[in-house]
Parts: C-alpha cells; sequence; structure tokens
C-alpha cells in the first residue's frame, strides 16, 4: 500500500524501502525521528521511523515490514549525516529494537542550546530557529502508534518532526560557527554515537517510586512484592505499568496494607474479586516476608566528618557560583559548561584537577576553554 500527498509517503514494503535507502545513501544528510508505543504498551517497541531528504518524508513502517536491516546499513554510514532533535531516547530505542548504530549525526536540541536557545523543544526550535511554525495536537503526541491504518493525520504529524530539520540544521550550523562553538557542539554529538540500550533494573526499581523513602523495612519489603506484582500484570496485559495501578496505590497499601482494597483510589477492577486475588497475594508475600534494608550509599561524603563535610559544600558553592558566571557572561545554561559530577568530585579534593581534565566527564572543548580558569578558582578553595 503506498500513501502519499506532496510531502509524505508511507513505506509498508520491504522493496520500497531498499530503494528509499538506497536514494538516502547518496545525498550528504538526512533526517531522523520515531514514534514509539511506550505510552500505551508495556513492551515498547519503535513503530514509525520517519526520513526526510529534498523536502519529502519517507515513513517507514516496521510492523509492516519484517526486516529492516537496510536502514541499520544508513544509520551507519559516515557519508550520510544524520539529524535528530533530541537524540538520545531515539538512539537508546534503534539499539534496542535492532541493534541499530547511528553515526555521523547532528542534534538540532544541543545545536540549539550551544547558541542560548532556552526553550529546546521541537515546536520551539523550528519556530526560533527556522521560522517555521507546526502545531503538536496533545491526541496524536499520546498517540498509540501500534494501532493501524495510520490516519493521515498522525501522517501529517509524524512527517512534521523530520521535514524541517533539514533547513534548521543549517541556520544552527551558521550560528555555531559565527560564535566558535561549532568544535563544541561536534564534541557532543560524536559522544551520542556511544549511546546505548540499558536494561532497566530491575532489583532495586520499586526503591524509584516517589515516596517510598517514608516507609520502614517492613513498608519496602511490601512495596517490593505489589511492585513486582504490578510489573507481572503490566506484562500481561501488554501495558504501562502506571495504567495498570498508580504509584500512589502502591503507597497507600504498602504503609497501611490491612486497607479496603475497595476504597483505595487507582486500583480500578484490582480492588475487587477476582482480580483483587493477586494483589491480595502480593500485600500476604510483602507482610510474610523479611523487612528491607536500602542499600547502603558509597558515596565519599559518607566518611567524612561534619566540619569538612561543610568545606565540601561551601567549595561546591563557590565552584557553581563561577559556573554560573559564565553561563550568564556567554548567555549559555551554565550546566553546559562544565559537568556536575566534576564539580563535587573537585569541591572534595581541590587539588585533582589534573585527573579530572583527563577523565571521561570533562570535554576537550571544555578543557581548552575553561581549565585554566577553573584552575584559579582552585587555587582560592584549597
Amino acid at each position: 500500500m503506498s500513501v502519499e500527498t506532496d510531502r509524505i509517503e508511507l513505506v509498508d514494503r520491504a522493496p520500497r524501502l531498499a530503494e528509499v535507502v538506497d536514494g538516502m545513501s547518496r545525498v550528504s544528510r538526512v533526517a531522523v525521528d520515531i514514534e514509539s508505543n511506550g505510552f500505551f504498551r508495556y513492551h515498547e517497541r519503535v513503530c514509525l521511523v520517519q526520513l526526510a531528504a529534498a523536502e519529502t518524508a519517507f515513513l517507514v513502517d516496521p510492523l509492516a515490514i519484517d526486516d529492516v536491516r537496510p536502514l541499520g546499513g544508513l544509520l551507519a554510514d559516515r557519508s550520510v549525516e544524520k539529524v535528530f532533535h533530541a537524540s538520545d531516547y531515539d538512539l537508546r530505542s534503534l539499539d534496542r529494537d535492532w541493534g541499530f548504530r547511528v553515526v555521523n549525526l547532528f542534534d538540532t536540541a544541543i545545536a540549539a542550546a550551544f547558541v542560548g536557545s532556552s526553550q529546546l523543544g521541537l515546536q520551539s526550535v523550528l519556530k526560533e530557529h527556522g521560522g517555521v511554525e507546526i502545531t503538536k495536537q496533545r491526541k496524536l503526541q499520546r498517540s498509540d502508534w501500534t494501532k493501524r491504518p495510520l490516519s493521515h493525520e498522525s501522517l501529517k504529524y509524524a512527517s512534521d518532526d523530520v521535514l524541517h530539520l533539514l533547513q534548521v540544521r543549517e541556520a544552527l550550523s551558521a550560528r555555531l560557527g559565527n560564535l566558535s562553538r561549532l568544535e563544541w557542539a561536534k564534541e557532543e554529538f560524536e559522544r551520542l554515537e556511544g549511546i546505548r540500550h540499558t536494561p532497566p533494573e530491575r532489583e532495586w526499581a520499586f526503591l524509584a517510586v516517589k515516596g517510598s523513602r517514608d516507609l520502614d523495612g517492613r513498608g519496602l519489603a511490601i512495596l517490593r512484592s505489589l511492585f513486582q506484582f504490578r510489573e507481572r500484570e503490566a506484562s500481561r496485559l501488554d501495558r504501562p505499568p502506571f495504567k495498570v495501578m498508580p504509584n500512589s496505590a502502591l503507597l497507600q497499601l504498602s504503609s497501611d496494607p490491612a486497607a479496603n482494597l475497595s476504597m483505595v483510589k487507582g486500583l480500578g477492577r484490582f480492588g475487587r474479586r477476582p482480580a483483587n486475588v493477586g494483589l491480595k497475594a502480593a500485600i500476604d508475600k510483602g507482610l510474610r516476608s523479611r523487612p528491607v534494608a536500602r542499600p547502603k550509599r558509597n558515596r565519599a561524603e559518607d566518611v567524612l566528618g561534619p566540619e569538612e563535610r561543610k568545606r565540601v559544600a561551601s567549595r561546591l558553592k563557590s565552584l557553581k557560583a563561577w559556573r554560573n558566571r559564565l553561563g550568564q557572561d556567554m548567555q549559555l545554561s551554565s550546566a553546559l559548561l562544565w559537568p556536575n559530577v566534576s564539580l563535587e568530585r573537585l569541591a572534595r579534593r581541590p587539588c585533582s584537577l589534573d585527573s579530572e581534565l583527563d577523565g571521561p566527564d570533562v570535554r576537550s572543548w571544555q578543557k581548552r576553554e575553561f581549565g585554566g580558569a577553573l584552575r584559579e578558582v582552585l587555587a582560592t578553595l584549597v
């Protein structure tokens, strides 16, 4: 099936995908985006891959095409620049589903940050740097991209994500060059090439539930059991965990396991029979389990005495003040100028700048531009 408008083509056959990729491999740059179904499904997957070049958007349907390996070849082709917007999630998803690696990329969100833009969403960047206004309807932002057929409205929405990216990329690249910051951005783009999908941590994931810090060991044991029950149900139903039951319900039951399930907000059918049987079993399992002791933090400040902790806090405040002044002078977000984790280490060991400069967190451009100034600041803090 071929669904086309003046600038949009839905690609849902393998032979056509091969033709599109062959054509894309002959141009200098291609805009790329994806649509996934994580808001609606537990087993998240990429449901659409959008490509654009020469003012045409090709929307590749991986649910209809069994073998999308040609896409991987294009993404790994260093002769073709791939232009993304806020690529982190896209890169992890492409790696998770197909093991695809992206090389030679340009990220318009990062580029916009380096020219001083404060609003980095796609709509804002397109308007500020391309003079293009697009409308992102909330119902389509939260769409279940697993469903077929895709409406013309959905196709238009998906195409808007890539049709204007190449134009904006040109404007941003020129602005970065004028500000002598293009090499800064390029180093960030190169670091993005190393992003990989990391499977979620399972054993202690329940501790990420907001509010769990208020629970004692018994409450944490119940929370763990309930969390695991929700994960199993979410996988079985293929629904995101928050759509099975909210964190607030897990916390309420963890602190009050004898609560009347029918009165707990958000449980829905799990507050009634027969679905509440499994929930009650999860509560009982938590009650029978040994109380949970939180894993001990292995942080350097934990072994510092109170006076040294005060000195570390004072140094960190001074270092952040230095970085904030830089950001104000350059009209850039201060977070771009030096990694927070590096400042925290330097606050504990002000004499360790040389090892920081050789470490993996500090960028070459940061070392070159600000290393000397930072050394002067640290000399006043020792």
